[in-house]
Formats: structure tokens, sequence, C-alpha cells
């Protein structure tokens, strides 16, 4: 089985507290990944339910003329607003917690480890239910794809890409960035890391 999966973290949101949109400039970044990702042809386009990375993948499916599947799998590891009263430096620190600590688990959300867990049952899943060479879109958020990769890639890989990868993670993927990952006999290779180069 071999799959292409390209995954995007989602547009510049607001930066509000909840389950928040993208900004005007995030809108512009969503239509020129779009644009971008129209010059390929797209099997399937995936979400998160949240309203940033739905909002995204809205402007890929209509360039690629696909339609976006809602999946839970995709959501962020926790997002601020989850646990009532909660302040943005308590979130902060709840959240630099779990990157350091992939096993702990907070009191709202999910662990490192099981948003990794989520998001590889979602790729698997949809790796076997397209034909070979299928390219499939993942639009999600930056711990997300962060605790996939660190969950799942050898380290000395991910060193490829950043020398100091796990330690820096939380700052390595910029909004509507790019990662291409392929996935054949069972392992994932990165064949580009955080590209941004199609919003310039």
């Amino acid at each position: 089985m071999v799959s292409n999966f390209i995954l995007v973290r989602h547009a510049l949101k607001v930066k509000a507290i909840g389950d928040v949109s993208i900004t005007p400039d995030g809108v512009m970044q969503a239509q020129l990944t779009a644009k971008h990702l129209s010059g390929m042809p797209v099997t399937a386009i995936v979400s998160s339910p949240l309203r940033r990375a739905k909002e995204t993948a809205e402007y890929i499916a209509s360039a690629t003329k696909s339609v976006v599947i809602e999946d839970t799998r995709l959501r962020e590891r926790a997002n601020w607003g989850d646990l009532p009263g909660q302040t943005f430096n308590e979130f902060v620190e709840m959240w630099e917690r779990c990157t350091r600590d992939p096993d702990h688990i907070p009191p709202i959300g999910d662990s490192a480890r099981k948003a990794c867990e989520r998001m590889s049952s979602l790729l698997f899943e949809f790796g076997r239910k397209h034909p070979p060479e299928s390219n499939i879109v993942i639009v999600s958020h930056g711990g997300c794809i962060t605790d996939f990769l660190v969950n799942t890639i050898p380290e000395t890989d991910l060193n490829v890409w950043h020398p100091r990868f796990i330690e820096v993670q939380s700052n390595l993927i910029p909004e509507c960035s790019i990662t291409k990952l392929r996935y054949e006999n069972g392992h994932y290779k990165i064949d580009d890391f955080a590209s941004v180069k199609h919003l310039s």
C-alpha cells in the first residue's frame, strides 16, 4: 500500500478563546494554499472539525473540486476554552507539559501520544480506503501534526529537517504550511516538511 498524505496546518486564526475562525490574512493564506494544491489530483480532503481548520479546508475543496470530510481524530490535542475558567497562561503551561511528556494526561483533552494515535488511525484508514498513489489532504493543527510526527518518525529522520526537532517541535509548523508524507510498506517518510513557499 502506497499513499501520499499532504498535511496542512490551518490558516492564521483569530487570537481569542474558543473555536475561532481564520483572519482576513488567514483567508489569503488559505486561498494561496488552495491554488497551490489545485495543480495536483486530490483524492480526498479530511479536516479537523474546529472552525479554523474547516474554513481552510473549504478553500482547498473549492479549488480542487472536492468535498471536505470532517473527522474528530484530527482535532487539536487541546483547545483554549475547552476547560472552563482556564486562563491562557494556564493553557500554555498545560500544553508545554504535555509536549515534554507525551504520556501526560491533561485535565482536558488528550495526551500527545493519544493525539498521535488518533491521527495515525485516520491515516491508516484513509490509506487503505483509497487506491495506491492517492493524494489525501489532511487539514489539522500544528500540535496534532507534530504529535504524530514525533511519536511515529525516528528522531534521526526528524533531525534531517531540524537538528533539534523534538526540542523545538512547537515552533516548527507555520500556518498553512504543507508537510508531505509518503506511506509505503508500513513506514512513513517525510518528503517535504512545513513548506511555506506557496505563500510567498
